[in-house]
């Protein structure tokens, strides 16, 4: 009992600074809304469809990360979320947490959950995590991706047992997925555990943005509706994705969304990585309101769904006047996306 208490007191707490973020969200577009940073990119998975990992690399020192936290609150940065690469991989992870709160800054992480243990999940809850993303990819694993359920299920169930913060588990349909099914699976698994459940859809293993089969298509819809009833969000974009229709919107990336990689370069998404590549302790806000009004050629085409929430503050104000750099024959992102927060 007391432990579901201090969970529902968790969770209220969060909620109230979720609706400090959106008002001032609403009433200003002078600062960023979200960032991803990478505080390592090596990772102990090797999935087939992912550009964002490599095996060798060592993490980046503790100080330069929280350096880099503070330069994002300083810019005025809401949301704050480590990936990767594997962030449990880093051996400083919980004072980078610390770190994030110190400064007001809502904390989360994408994870494979591989490395969960009752132990780690308790030394998460102390340092002040606020909320954890885990895409499972599959039931059983197999030559696309290890992110299964059967291997994930006993980490899903730590979680369960001694997680204060929030658990959001995506799955995914489309791009090599071999059983669309298999996301049902996960969502009612993670429904039964009491987690907020998503559904994200994948580009094939060329990086390209493919409709849905029939199949996927009623397996995305099915999950939809479970979405709908676990985790309340705004996802209309996605509908279009599913059809391989383009979307007409403003992306704010590299204004109130921006993905910080472990060079502390920022640059648009994790799929556009290059653009505008410059020095986080060098951006300023003359460069956050330039990117504000820079349209993206890869906008019609993205499914990053991040910058796709973040959006919603914006979409009917700002017309965006200026150009992008990245060039017209690459205009759509590398590869992937996961859900809710990647």
């Amino acid at each position: 009992m007391g432990f579901r208490l201090r969970r529902s007191a968790r969770s209220f707490a969060l909620r109230l600074r979720e609706l400090r973020m959106i008002a001032w969200g609403a009433m200003s577009t002078r600062h960023p809304i979200m960032a991803h940073i990478i505080p390592i990119r090596r990772c102990n998975l090797s999935c087939t469809y992912c550009n964002e990992y490599d095996d060798f690399s060592k993490p980046v020192p503790p100080e330069t990360v929280i350096a880099r936290i503070n330069q994002l609150a300083d810019l005025g940065t809401v949301i704050v979320t480590l990936s990767g690469g594997e962030p449990l991989l880093h051996p400083d992870l919980d004072d980078i947490i610390r770190a994030m709160r110190r400064r007001g800054l809502i904390a989360g992480m994408i994870t494979n959950g591989y490395l969960l243990t009752p132990d780690r999940v308790k030394r998460l809850n102390q340092a002040g995590l606020d909320w954890m993303q885990i895409s499972i990819d599959n039931v059983m694993p197999d030559d696309v991706s290890k992110k299964s359920l059967k291997v994930l299920d006993k980490k899903l169930q730590v979680l369960a047992e001694h997680a204060l913060f929030r658990v959001n588990i995506n799955s995914v349909v489309g791009g090599g997925i071999h059983n669309p099914e298999d996301a049902l699976v996960v969502g009612r698994r993670a429904v039964e555990l009491g987690f907020q459940s998503t559904v994200g859809i994948i580009h094939d293993g060329d990086g390209q943005l493919r409709p849905l089969s029939d199949r996927e298509r009623g397996v995305y819809h099915e999950m939809k509706a479970m979405e709908n009833r676990g985790f309340a969000r705004f996802s209309y974009f996605q509908d279009a994705i599913a059809q391989g229709k383009p979307n007409n919107w403003k992306c704010r990336a590299g204004s109130r969304y921006m993905y910080i990689c472990e060079d502390g370069l920022v640059h648009y998404c994790s799929q556009q990585r290059g653009y505008p590549a410059k020095p986080l302790d060098k951006y300023s806000q003359d460069d956050l309101d330039r990117e504000y009004l820079t349209e993206k050629p890869c906008a019609p085409y993205c499914t990053v769904s991040c910058v796709h929430y973040v959006s919603y503050f914006d979409f009917w104000r700002g017309p965006q006047t200026l150009k992008s750099e990245i060039p017209a024959e690459n205009p759509q992102p590398l590869v992937k996306i996961q859900g809710a927060a990647d």
